[in-house]
């Protein structure tokens, strides 16, 4: 759920990629209001061969956004995941093609609070309407039928990102072949919610609230940057804080003095809250974190039989020191599959990092989405020749 991460080479093999858009209109959502015009932020990197059956969707997390790998033509930046993307990686772009979207309620280019209402000529804000797990993945149905995909290879994603996989595996079986969750769950706990909520007054109680409709003036930065600092301690863990930060403290030189200015934790999280300001709306945050606590697919004995005997292949992914989306809510996502008679494969990876495991480079998560990916696409391969 972090993306503002470790420091790395400006360069990639998936080169300079440019953020494109998908537009459709009059989009009911569950709960049956209809957003007149949807505007979709994508980018894709590999090639869809002539058959159409490579596709592999990527879904981000909270604060993330489309740009998954390569150097942002808009920003300069790497993607959120770039050491899992490209020619040799575990996502390989030589043989698949991969489709990242900013999800719908977001405000990196897709609509959300922060974009115009066609009816008003001016930013939804507050009265953007509710909206869920599912009506990201349906609007991510109608992007990947618009690019002219029946049925993807691959559907992967963490956090936020595996609650995704789980609802397309979930509400479009036919359209899916293999599915990846990574540290992610069927709902959220009451302490999954509890922090979720303390974020979401942090930002209502900034001055510069204003019930939502902030966008003409100055916006609650104070609280969002809280809320992300909030957000930001849960991503990691107690020793990987202990690790990178431990007691030590950041000083000051006055005159012949060195002077202690505070932790040097207390400073890496104000830098986190300043960087997350000025990439994130607080509106979107409120819609997303909403979407997330409210999300639930299903009782587990419903969840049994809906997936009794499913084609799609999972591979399910949990970290070892993640407290937020601790192992054993991916391990009862497996018992489900397992009682389901489902083909799923179960790793909890052991490392300190936290949360943010998924998306701080290390040579297990590669290695077992590579092979996974290899295996299945062979088998997919010789099933559709036969």
């Amino acid at each position: 759920m972090n993306d503002d991460k470790i420091e790395v080479p400006k360069n990639s093999p998936n080169g300079t990629v440019e953020t494109r858009f998908f537009d459709f209109n009059n989009f009911v959502l569950e709960n049956g209001d209809i957003l007149p015009q949807i505007r979709i932020a994508y980018e894709t990197y590999g090639k869809l061969n002539e058959k159409k059956d490579n596709g592999v969707l990527l879904c981000h997390a909270l604060s993330g956004d489309a740009h998954v790998a390569g150097i942002s033509k808009e920003t300069g930046k790497l993607g959120w995941w770039e050491f899992m993307i490209g020619p040799g990686r575990a996502f390989d772009t030589n043989k698949y093609f991969i489709i990242c979207s900013n999800v719908l309620g977001g405000c990196r280019g897709s609509t959300g609070p922060s974009t115009g209402d066609p009816r008003k000529n001016a930013p939804y804000g507050a009265e953007f309407p509710d909206i869920t797990i599912k009506d990201m993945v349906n609007v991510q149905v109608k992007l990947v039928e618009g690019l002219g995909i029946n049925k993807l290879f691959c559907v992967s994603g963490g956090s936020m990102g595996g609650m995704q996989v789980i609802e397309w595996a979930y509400s479009y079986p036919d359209r899916v072949v293999t599915a990846i969750p990574i540290a992610t769950t069927f709902r959220h706990s009451a302490q999954q919610i509890a922090f979720n909520e303390v974020g979401r007054i942090a930002i209502m109680s900034d001055p510069d609230w204003n019930n939502g409709n902030y966008y003409s003036g100055k916006k609650p930065e104070n609280g969002l940057a809280i809320a992300r600092m909030i957000g930001h301690i849960t991503y990691m863990s107690d020793d990987s804080m202990e690790e990178k930060f431990g007691r030590r403290t950041r000083q000051a030189v006055k005159g012949a003095k060195k002077l202690n200015t505070g932790f040097e934790v207390e400073s890496y999280l104000r830098y986190q809250g300043e960087a997350f300001v000025k990439r994130f709306d607080a509106n979107s945050y409120i819609s997303i974190t909403k979407a997330i606590d409210f999300y639930d697919a299903g009782n587990n004995q419903d969840l049994i039989k809906h997936f009794y005997n499913t084609n799609i292949k999972f591979l399910v992914i949990s970290y070892s020191h993640d407290w937020i989306y601790p192992p054993y809510q991916s391990k009862e996502i497996v018992k489900v599959l397992k009682f389901a008679q489902a083909d799923v494969t179960y790793c909890d990876i052991s490392k300190s990092y936290g949360h943010d495991a998924f998306l701080i480079p290390h040579e297990e998560q590669g290695v077992l989405i590579g092979h996974f990916l290899d295996n299945n696409y062979q088998k997919y391969l010789n099933r559709a020749k036969a």
